[in-house]
């Protein structure tokens, strides 16, 4: 009796298909997502950090920054 409340339990989770659409969802988000932040993390943050550098060494030398 134990074995075939245990299949049925499992054929049951096995064939429920809710959930699976935004499961995937996320997961095509993700695919999409993840390499742009790659590219934005390797590329262009490191022009941004620049540019702020640049921007904030003028405030540095007068003092305006603590």
């Amino acid at each position: 009796m134990k074995n075939s409340l245990v299949a049925r339990l499992l054929r049951k989770v096995h064939a429920d298909q809710e959930g699976a659409i935004s499961l995937e969802t996320v997961l095509i988000i993700a695919a999409v997502a993840l390499p742009i932040l790659i590219f934005l993390y390797k590329v262009a943050w490191p022009r941004v950090q620049n540019m702020f550098n640049t921007r904030m060494q003028p405030l540095e030398d007068t003092g305006a920054v603590p």
